[in-house]
């Protein structure tokens, strides 16, 4: 009787030692579940930087593009604009010189 208790006992401790180490195992489970959902949004969060910086990137040289053909342009339209300038200077000078031609020749008919 005394034996039968005694393995009763001991049957139970066991139980509960598996029942212990089962709840243990369980635990350790979560907590590496929890900490790889941790790093895997940790690494989401890491590739959303990335892309946004990437992005900020794309568009500062986009700017920067944009800038340097507008100034080339600018540039573009300034030396088109002295180049006109000084053919209609050209003109001006060559329609002087046909007047006085013009003028020699009257005064020369003249005299």
């Amino acid at each position: 009787m005394i034996m039968k208790k005694k393995k009763k006992k001991k049957k139970k401790k066991k139980k509960k030692k598996k029942k212990k180490k089962k709840k243990k195992k369980k635990k350790n489970e979560e907590e590496e579940e929890e900490e790889e959902e941790e790093e895997e949004e940790e690494e989401e969060e890491e590739e959303e930087e990335e892309e946004e910086e990437e992005k900020s990137e794309k568009e500062m040289k986009k700017k920067e593009k944009k800038k340097k053909k507008k100034k080339k342009k600018k540039k573009k339209k300034k030396k088109k604009k002295k180049k006109k300038k000084k053919k209609k200077k050209m003109m001006m000078m060559k329609k002087k010189k046909k007047k006085k031609k013009k003028k020699k020749k009257k005064k020369k008919k003249k005299l």
